[in-house]
């Protein structure tokens, strides 16, 4: 019975280990997988495979490099005077177009909030959403309309509730200002926080462990 019970064990203690190296070798594997797919036009139409010998990896990554340096020339032209007409201009362009414009707004809204300290979002709240004793996290962006005050008889604030794993879904809801209590985490930590379904919440974590109940009852002596 206890050969049986450390087998478990040991199991158990070998599947946490495992299980997360052969997800993320999956999500690499799917990544570079649609990685060489986006990069095979561009090969193609510029030949770059001539210039790498025909050394299809090759060219691969010349193409990455190459479009690695154009997104950063992009971000440096649009931090410029002229390139923030410019790109203003194209954002005007983007919301004529009804259902592209809000697939690209929200997309556009969730990276710059996972990818930089500030974002459009003020703050995180937390609110009874959809019934009372069930909390959600939503991001207010901003107060809601006059005719919401004058209903609600207070104050009333425009909170997105983002869905989970994929924040980009969800939904907008006018809530009371009593009823949006006010959170300590910022908006990456509530986007990073959703997009793992709730498993962390420490962006410093990093390191695997094992707690003794993991590992089971057995005693673990060190060498």
């Amino acid at each position: 019975m206890r050969i049986k019970t450390s087998l478990k064990s040991d199991f158990l203690a070998g599947l946490i280990l495992v299980a997360p190296l052969l997800v993320t070798l999956v999500i690499l594997q799917f990544v570079f997988s649609w990685v060489t797919g986006f990069l095979a036009p561009l090969i193609e139409g510029s030949r770059l495979a001539t210039f790498t010998a025909n050394n299809l990896l090759l060219a691969q990554l010349l193409a990455l490099v190459l479009f690695v340096v154009g997104v950063t020339v992009v971000g440096a032209v649009a931090q410029w005077s002229v390139g923030k007409r410019v790109f203003g201009r194209t954002g005007r362009v983007v919301t004529f177009i009804p259902v592209f414009r809000t697939i690209y707004g929200s997309i556009r809204g969730m990276v710059s909030s996972v990818t930089t300290r500030s974002s459009d979002f003020e703050s995180v709240v937390y609110v009874e959403w959809p019934q009372d004793g069930v909390y959600r996290l939503g991001l207010k962006t901003g107060d809601s309309p006059a005719g919401v005050e004058d209903v609600a008889g207070e104050e009333a604030y425009n909170v997105f509730v983002p869905g989970s794993p994929n924040p980009t879904q969800g939904s907008l809801i006018l809530v009371p200002e009593s009823q949006a209590h006010e959170s300590e985490l910022s908006v990456r930590a509530a986007i990073r926080l959703l997009m793992t379904t709730g498993m962390t919440e420490d962006e410093d974590e990093s390191v695997i462990q094992l707690s003794e109940d993991e590992l089971g009852d057995e005693d673990v002596s060190t060498p």
